[in-house]
Order: structure tokens, then C-alpha cells, then sequence
């Protein structure tokens, strides 16, 4: 890792993007994605333009306070994790969130993003692991989906569809099918968290054959619907 000072002049090289609004920072374990279980910093920025109907950060719509990329970068070092997670919100929405991704590669983190998919990823530092999900019918926000995306994703990226009933679940197969998702990175499969009977969604990819991962909120398990776990 880099020292402090030099995080500090690293990131004031671009004074246009070294401030950001961020609702909160935190260490817990990794509950989604292939890095489930893992010991994670995760760093929260305000602000989304989409509004999924149920969304569980609903607190990081607003808020937050103005913190410098240096400050950001120190305040996760304290945590001394190989692993860092950018999420919101919807991260993107600050133009400065890129140059955070950029900086926290530079200093030697495992960096992953999770992304609607509703915004631009085309542009991000290609050593980011993007999380991107595919908006479903049942979130209310098919229509924010960006399809351009996917032509910007590789196989160290993940797609992410959150299912709320059965429909959505028969829209994303075939969606997975349509545009051979298969193909371009791991596919996770996630119920709606008090919604959708997670065994349920099993026994269809089971009776399907289908080629995705299941997907629990590892966190949701452990802590229950807390804000910073």
C-alpha cells in the first residue's frame, strides 16, 4: 500500500473529481457475489436515479457527507482489507466515483463495483470487478436497463438479477438465453430478501438446468436488515 501523503497527492491530481458524497464506509462480510464471506471495507456514496421498489438502501438517497478521495482512502486503510467494495445508491451517479475506482487500484485493493446497470460502465479501470444487475420487471425499473453494458463486461465481472416472484424469474431465463449471458460472465440468480422463498427459486434452476449461481444476502442471514453490516 501506499503511504498517506502519497494517496493525498494522488488524489488531488484531478481537484475536479476528489470530492464525493458518501453515506458510509464500513467492514463487514462480503454477503453477495463469488466473494461471499470475504472481510470486506465497503464504501457507500449517496445518491441514485433509480427507485426499485425494493431497494433496501433507501437511506443513501440523500445525506451523506463530503469527503475528499484522499480522506475516503484513508479511513477504509484502517480496516487493513485486501477487499474493497464501491456500492450505493448507485455509485456512478458521481462523476467522481471513476477516479476513486482508479485510485483504489493503485493502491493495491481488490476492487468490485455494484452497479444498476443503468448507468455508463464503458469507461471504468478495467482492474474493477463490476457487479451489474439487470433490472426485472418486478423492480418497477426494466426500462433504466442499459444493454449497451454488456458489450464492456468480461468474465472477472458479475451479472446479477434480483427476482421478486415466479414472472420475473421466467423473464430473466429468458433473457439469460436471449442474449447468452452464459458467455460473457458468471450469472447470480438472487430472491428478493423476505419476498421470494429462496428455496423455491432453487427448485426452478433446478428443474430448468439452468447455468446460474443462487444467490443469498449472506449478511441479511447473519444480521437481519441492518444499515452497516
Amino acid at each position: 500500500m501506499h503511504s498517506l501523503s502519497l494517496l493525498r497527492q494522488h488524489a488531488t491530481q484531478k481537484p475536479e473529481a476528489e470530492v464525493l458524497r458518501v453515506s458510509e464506509i464500513f467492514y463487514s462480510i462480503q454477503g453477495e457475489t463469488s466473494r461471499t464471506g470475504l472481510p470486506t471495507v465497503f464504501i457507500r456514496l449517496t445518491g441514485c436515479p433509480l427507485r426499485c421498489g425494493y431497494c433496501d438502501t433507501e437511506y443513501a438517497f440523500s445525506g451523506g457527507e463530503n469527503m475528499s478521495i484522499a480522506d475516503v482512502l484513508n479511513k477504509a486503510s484502517n480496516y487493513a482489507s485486501r477487499y474493497i467494495t464501491v456500492t450505493g445508491g448507485e455509485p456512478l451517479a458521481q462523476k467522481a466515483c471513476s477516479t476513486l475506482l482508479k485510485v483504489l487500484c493503485d493502491t493495491g485493493y481488490s476492487v468490485s463495483i455494484e452497479t444498476s446497470g443503468a448507468l455508463d460502465i464503458s469507461k471504468l479501470d478495467k482492474r474493477v470487478s463490476k457487479i451489474m444487475d439487470i433490472k426485472t420487471p418486478g423492480s418497477g425499473e426494466v426500462a433504466k436497463n442499459r444493454w449497451s453494458n454488456l458489450d464492456y463486461l468480461t468474465d472477472q465481472d458479475e451479472l446479477k438479477f434480483v427476482l421478486c416472484d415466479e414472472a420475473d424469474y421466467r423473464w430473466a431465463v429468458d433473457v439469460f438465453y436471449e442474449r447468452c449471458l452464459d458467455q460473457i460472465c458468471p450469472v447470480l440468480f438472487s430472491p428478493v430478501y423476505g419476498q421470494l422463498d429462496p428455496a423455491k427459486l432453487a427448485d426452478w434452476i433446478l428443474k430448468d438446468r439452468l447455468p446460474v449461481r443462487l444467490q443469498l444476502q449472506l449478511h441479511k442471514i447473519l444480521w437481519g436488515e441492518v444499515a452497516g453490516r
